[in-house]
């Protein structure tokens, strides 16, 4: 007999996967910078994007000629998926009947715990690749000290931001439209003096990230307010620390995902169909019924030259 591959082996509850694919933790950004791309493979290689992606093209032809091609993208650096899967437990003493498999609203209340889990490894796994200075050049980073970051007298917050999306936009001949803050980067804005004289001209009495956004003249600026501890007896931290990123990010189309060929800062490749739910079994030592919840996916940088690095932003002057 034929041996099953995980994917013909998998038994689906439609019902809660759709609800899993709809759920976004609270105070999460990483999948502004890197939404969604879905694949197939676990294993490939990234498309990167440089200069070629945005250069003119002359299409023109002559009669009888041949038509030009273009193909946008590369094949990169190599990436890899590695199967990720929790389980959501629903004790029997939460339900009125215990012989029942748990209703929709009990289940997905149970995966909504286990997706809070799947999804700040996520915001994690985002981050680290976004505040990792080896991953830019020396034309799309800046690390502030002293007085120049945003708490300082000399900080400029909308200076800074104008310096990046006018190095990405030299890059790629597109502005970006992200801006992701740190919660600290975000504190320093709203006490900052040069963004508070801004105010005076917009009727405005507080700094918000719809503000910043029209400031900036960018589509969406958010702040990152997920913190984590790694161990148990660890104290927490915020997972974006004093950093800002400035990208440009495919826009969506029909959907909220993307598909991998458009030039983009970076993806969250997602294996086609996650996360999914399995249906609920009996843990008769546990006297609980569990869903498992399996969200295959990876987080790469497609394309260095359309993002941007301020490191320190949020961080003290002194």
């Amino acid at each position: 007999m034929p041996q099953q591959n995980l994917g013909q082996a998998r038994v689906v509850d439609p019902i809660l996967s759709e609800h899993s694919r709809g759920y976004v933790r609270p105070g999460n950004v990483g999948q502004l910078l890197f939404p969604v791309a879905p694949v197939r493979a676990y294993g490939g290689k990234i498309i990167e994007f440089g200069r070629e992606a945005f250069r003119l093209y002359n299409s023109h032809r002559a009669p009888g000629a041949n038509t030009k091609r273009i193909d946008f993208g590369y094949s990169g650096k190599p990436y890899a998926i590695v199967p990720r899967a929790l389980e959501a437990v629903v004790p029997r003493e939460n339900q009125n009947d215990a012989q029942q498999v748990p209703g929709i609203d009990l289940a997905a209340e149970a995966i909504d715990l286990v997706l809070d889990s799947q999804q700040l490894e996520n915001e994690v796994d985002d981050a680290n690749i976004a505040r990792n200075a080896a991953n830019y050049d020396a034309n799309h980073k800046v690390a502030l000290v002293g007085t120049a970051r945003w708490t300082g007298a000399a900080g400029d917050p909308s200076a800074d931001i104008n310096a990046a999306k006018e190095a990405i936009r030299a890059s790629i001949g597109v502005r970006p439209n992200t801006v992701v803050l740190s919660p600290s980067a975000f504190a320093a804005c709203e006490t900052n003096a040069k963004i508070i004289d801004r105010l005076k001209y917009t009727g405005r009495d507080s700094v918000t990230v719809e503000l910043l956004a029209k400031l900036w003249n960018v589509q969406t600026v958010a702040v990152g307010d997920a913190v984590v501890a790694t161990g148990q007896n660890d104290d927490f931290g915020d997972v974006w620390g004093d950093d800002v990123i400035v990208a440009y990010v495919a826009p969506a189309g029909g959907g909220s995902s993307r598909s991998q060929r458009k030039p983009s800062f970076g993806y969250r490749y997602t294996i086609v169909g996650m996360p999914l739910v399995e249906p609920a079994y009996w843990d008769n030592s546990a006297k609980s019924w569990v869903y498992g919840v399996s969200n295959d996916s990876a987080p790469v940088l497609s394309g260095m030259t359309a993002g941007y690095l301020i490191q320190n932003a949020g961080g003290p002057a002194a």
